[in-house]
């Protein structure tokens, strides 16, 4: 009796385990990986937000999403212009290839693949998708960067109209503008760009593969030139700024070879600014209604400052980034100062992360860490121990080059900067005319300490062309 009474005992033992690894492992067929969606606006300014500050602009969908999320104060685009930084943020670099920084083309194709994101995430079993904005090159150059499904994206930097049909100039003359592919096939008579390609990303979401979670990035043409919007968004926005009361803000002030604007009073831009809430609202609400707003993260960034300067030719000017310094194009903080904030319900607790400095090319890094646990060698960092409160990067020290300057358009001229900690120095080589902020006394660039600190001038200006000498830019 004893003997079976041992038998029974070990059998029990045995079916105990048994039943306990069965649920371990049938844990682990539940444990998805999370859904990616990143939302990457062109041109929007830091204080194009009402969160932000904005006055006149009304963006309640953005500023309820950033009241989710860990929302980074100090976040960096590596470049005032576009092409620069979106290379920047798809290969996690500094956008510097042999010694410049051609803001007008990359060799995108010939990235090594090693360091390749988007294919090391595709690899941990992620379908991918690219809606929007490229500029880097063709279609074809967006799937062999890794990207299954394409819309909208190529060479094209801005459409040439928001309004279908969204090839064709609407007044006299002919576009020297490459075309985007793929939105006059699907767009029809009355179609605005932004609401269709909404559309066309709720549509994907919808008809996706559901065995594998996806990573999308909509890189919006918004709120890029050419400034327009739909009569009755333009309409409700002219009245508005008409009865704001701006007080004694000038409308201009002077900066480099031209002017910053000083206020946001265009009532087209602010109409663009606005259906694109409206837009990433639909997105917002689409996650929700069919069960992936738990386990989609969300990124929500822009490309750079928003268009507030022009040079010695005087153009019409979309924003203000006021009170930051200047905007698109320059290296003061309205230049590359953007809004960056990150979302995974249940996962990341909501704050304002105040300290900690963060860049555009850290983005993908981080997103391939939460997903893989793994890291690839790079310049950017993943900024996922800043999430998880196990680190602070406030003595982090960043890099820029701006070689291509452009004083006919946006009133810059070339120039080079450093953060490091609290201090910024900006290098305007040609010039030779150095300026040296303390960011955490004066966040808007108003008083050079470079000749009453000579020794942290002298010490940031060496850290400055060390780094420039290490990737072969010359002062040219």
């Amino acid at each position: 009796m004893k003997l079976i009474g041992s038998h029974i005992v070990l059998l029990l033992i045995v079916i105990a385990f048994s039943c306990k690894t069965n649920q371990i492992s049938e844990s682990k067929k539940y444990v998805k990986k999370p859904n990616i969606l990143i939302l990457h606006v062109d041109d929007l300014g830091y204080h194009d937000l009402s969160i932000n500050g904005s006055k006149i602009y009304q963006t309640p969908n953005i500023d309820k999403l950033a009241s989710e999320s860990i929302v980074f104060d100090n976040a960096y685009a590596n470049y005032p212009r576009c092409v620069p930084s979106r290379f920047a943020m798809m290969t996690a670099g500094y956008p510097v290839q042999n010694g410049d920084v051609p803001d007008d083309g990359f060799e995108i194709e010939k990235f090594d693949n090693d360091k390749n994101y988007i294919k090391a995430i595709k690899n941990e079993g992620y379908q991918t998708a690219f809606f929007g904005k490229w500029h880097l090159g063709s279609k074809q150059s967006v799937k062999d960067f890794g990207f299954d499904y394409v819309f909208a994206a190529g060479h094209a930097g801005s459409p040439i109209s928001y309004f279908y049909p969204f090839n064709v100039k609407k007044r006299k003359g002919k576009s020297k503008k490459n075309p985007i592919p793929d939105i006059d096939e699907v767009g029809k008579p009355g179609d605005y760009l932004t609401d269709m390609m909404t559309d066309k990303l709720i549509e994907y979401i919808k008809n996706r593969d559901n065995n594998k979670p996806f990573l999308v990035e909509f890189a919006f043409y918004a709120v890029h030139q050419p400034l327009e919007a739909k009569k009755e968004d333009i309409q409700r926005n002219r009245k508005e700024i008409n009865s704001f009361d701006f007080g004694d803000q000038p409308k201009y002030i002077k900066e480099g070879t031209g002017r910053t604007k000083m206020r946001q009073d265009n009532p087209v831009y602010a109409g663009m600014v606005e259906n694109l809430d409206e837009n990433i609202g639909k997105i917002l609400q689409t996650l929700k209604d069919i069960g992936l707003e738990n386990n989609t993260i969300i990124v929500f960034s822009s490309d750079h400052g928003g268009l507030s300067n022009d040079g010695t030719k005087k153009r019409h000017l979309a924003t203000s980034n006021y009170p930051l310094r200047a905007g698109k194009g320059h290296l003061y903080e309205g230049g590359i100062k953007i809004p960056l904030f990150i979302k995974w319900n249940d996962k990341f607790k909501q704050r304002k992360e105040k300290k900690s400095l963060v860049m555009l090319m850290d983005i993908y890094p981080t997103l391939f860490d939460i997903v893989s646990g793994k890291k690839l060698i790079s310049e950017g960092k993943s900024f996922l121990p800043v999430i998880n409160n196990k680190e602070n990067w406030q003595d982090r020290i960043v890099f820029w080059h701006s070689s291509k300057a452009r004083p006919v358009n946006t009133g810059d001229s070339k120039s080079s900067a450093i953060r490091d900690g609290d201090y910024k120095l900006i290098d305007f080589y040609n010039k030779k005319q150095i300026e040296l902020y303390n960011l955490a006394s004066d966040p808007y660039e108003k008083v050079n300490l470079a000749k009453k600190e000579p020794n942290t001038t002298k010490l940031l200006l060496y850290k400055l062309n060390k780094w420039k000498k290490e990737k072969g830019i010359n002062n040219d």
